[in-house]
């Protein structure tokens, strides 16, 4: 079985990359069953229900999120009533929508997804490693395979997530930072791992955003508006093959571009 991981999505851009590149890499890769990190799908910031829609008609079975899940405030109003949106599992209880859901394949396998976020560097959530601890004992009785979204700041937290959940579950796959990484392995217990599985969007920017602006928030140390760039669209990815037991036998990163198509 073949998971696809898509790294965070970033606005009209990113959309428009899952649109037009996520049809052939599923039919090209005979791809079972598809998440992508959603949080920056609206103009950079959050996600609406249209574009939730939008995505899910566009191949994808379950939308993961994080810390930039409410930057639409549209969003209290439909996340509970939505099953394949994903919020962190580790915020407060009574916070609305849900941190994990089961699907199952058109094959007949029963995926669990759990979405976590850090807390280095983010909101001080409740401890992201005891949640696992408690969201995959349940997920354990309903799910053949369990992959993890980390979403957090800190390369040292999504390691350690990494090995504290090895052999647990088939990955665990970092998202946030928007910097596909070199690190993609499987760990001696039979997890999928690496700290970031890039970004979906465009990659003439600083991590999606318009160069010049960013440029000058840092010269200046004044807040401006982020702008979504637009030029050399690309859709990074993972591909997690899963043996029959559950364990994950091996990881592919993938980086394709828009314009030319071309996979590297």
């Amino acid at each position: 079985m073949k998971i696809l991981f898509i790294g965070d999505i970033v606005g009209k851009p990113g959309r428009r990359a899952v649109r037009e590149l996520l049809p052939g890499i599923v039919e090209e890769n005979r791809i079972d069953f598809v998440i992508a990190n959603c949080e920056n799908a609206a103009a950079g910031f959050g996600v609406t229900a249209e574009i939730v829609e939008d995505l899910n008609g566009a191949l994808i079975d379950v939308l993961t999120s994080g810390n930039h899940i409410w930057d639409k405030k549209e969003v209290m109003g439909f996340i509970e009533d939505c099953e394949t949106l994903l919020r962190p599992a580790n915020y407060p209880e009574g916070a609305p929508g849900r941190g994990s859901v089961v699907m199952t394949t058109q094959g007949g396998a029963r995926i669990g997804v759990l979405n976590l976020a850090g807390r280095i560097f983010m909101h001080p959530l409740d401890c992201p490693f005891r949640t696992a601890d408690r969201e995959i004992g349940i997920l354990k009785k309903k799910a053949d395979v369990i992959i993890v979204d980390m979403h957090a700041e800190a390369t040292s937290e999504k390691i350690a997530m990494g090995w504290y959940l090895d052999g647990r579950v088939a990955a665990v796959l970092g998202t946030h930072t928007h910097v596909q990484t070199a690190d993609d392995r499987i760990l001696p217990g039979g997890t999928a791992y690496i700290t970031d599985v890039g970004m979906t969007g465009p990659f003439d920017s600083v991590i999606g955003i318009k160069k010049d602006v960013i440029m000058q928030r840092f010269l200046m140390q004044i807040p401006n508006k982020f702008d979504v760039a637009k030029g050399d669209v690309r859709l990074q990815a993972v591909i997690v093959e899963i043996a029959p037991d559950g364990r994950a036998q091996r990881i592919q990163r993938l980086n394709v571009a828009l314009e030319e198509g071309v996979h590297s």
